[in-house]
């Protein structure tokens, strides 16, 4: 696992050897989602969590670096 950043109480991180679709995993100690991050597009876990939220909105200003991180670590 990689933490991309840390917002607060919030991990943005990408797994290695993940499964597809491209995603990051959002993680605090009040809710766990997974991104895709084509769409941002919650895929998994709490959709309406305001860390959640937070997340998306860091990671829409920074889709393209999240993307190669997944590209490193997952092919």
């Amino acid at each position: 696992m990689t933490t991309i950043t840390q917002i607060g109480k919030i991990k943005i991180s990408i797994y290695a050897d993940d499964h597809n679709p491209p995603h990051f995993h959002v993680v605090s100690q009040e809710t766990d989602a997974i991104v895709r991050i084509k769409d941002m597009a919650v895929i998994g876990g709490d959709k309406t969590h305001a860390h959640v939220k937070s997340a998306i909105e860091w990671a829409q200003n920074h889709r393209e670096a999240i993307a190669l991180v997944w590209i490193e670590m997952n092919g």
